[in-house]
């Protein structure tokens, strides 16, 4: 069996400093890749690569809107490592006011959650190409395909990454890159765990109902469908979105409970 081995090649994982990325970055590294994380949150990029026991994992903090420190990203990861094989784009901003979102937090959230994406991959082009393996992974989400009451933004902007992502492939494909990009569904991360207090049973209990898995996903579990887009394992596989996400996407509002049945019930009233 062909297995997700990422020896001897080299990521770069943007938004890695979050609870997601760094169990992204784990993984990868635990396969056998080298791995930049690329944060605008110094304290908690640093904490992560530190925190890693395999394979060198690094941080640099950098902001996806500017260019030109993706530039240098690009470059300074090159200039270390011998060349670049793996981008996770997984940064993202969650201003969001539904209707009420300014046309100034419109732009600021499509620029880093999807345009950024494009100038990171642009700006990793040439090594890309170069690469043997080389394999694109943007994150978009269970946002994309379902209305959410009061979120207008952060969703839209997941769905046009899907389409970023066919879009990317189909033109890529020339070059030998392939590019897939992963939905998750309710993930234990930052807000979550400061939500409910650090309860992750109870975050379970409130996500049951949604995914078909009874409870929250891991950012490891994530992790693993990541490495395996990025491996040789999934050769074949590129234009695609894989839902990390419990079932959520293949649960209809009717969700697991059987509802015809209830049309048998006699009302109470």
């Amino acid at each position: 069996m062909t297995t997700a081995d990422l020896t001897g090649r080299t990521a770069i994982v943007t938004g890695g400093a979050t609870l997601l990325g760094r169990g992204v970055v784990q993984v990868l590294a635990e396969h056998g890749a080298s791995v930049v994380i690329a944060d605008i949150d110094e304290e908690n990029g640093r904490r992560v690569a530190q925190e890693m026991p395999s394979s060198p994992v690094t941080f640099r903090r950098v902001d996806v809107t500017d260019d030109a420190a993706l530039t240098t990203l690009v470059a300074d990861t090159v200039a270390e490592y011998g060349g670049l094989d793996i981008v996770v784009n997984l940064a993202a901003v969650y201003i969001d006011d539904g209707f009420a979102t300014t046309r100034a937090d419109w732009l600021t959230a499509l620029n880093v959650n999807v345009v950024s994406m494009v100038a990171l991959v642009q700006a990793a082009h040439p090594h890309l190409t170069a690469s043997r393996h080389a394999s694109v992974i943007n994150f978009t989400s269970i946002s994309s395909s379902v209305a959410q009451t009061g979120r207008w933004v952060y969703p839209a902007g997941k769905a046009a990454i899907a389409q970023l992502t066919r879009s990317m492939a189909m033109d890529l494909a020339r070059d030998g890159i392939r590019v897939n990009s992963v939905s998750p569904g309710w993930t234990w991360s930052a807000i979550m765990d400061t939500l409910s207090g650090g309860d992750r049973d109870k975050t379970d209990r409130v996500a049951a109902p949604f995914h078909l898995t009874g409870r929250v996903g891991d950012p490891s579990e994530v992790g693993n469908v990541v490495a395996f887009l990025a491996s040789d394992a999934a050769s074949v596989v590129t234009g695609a979105d894989w839902a990390a996400d419990g079932g959520y996407s293949a649960m209809g509002p009717e969700q697991a409970t059987p509802a015809i049945p209830l049309l048998a019930e006699q009302d109470p009233s």
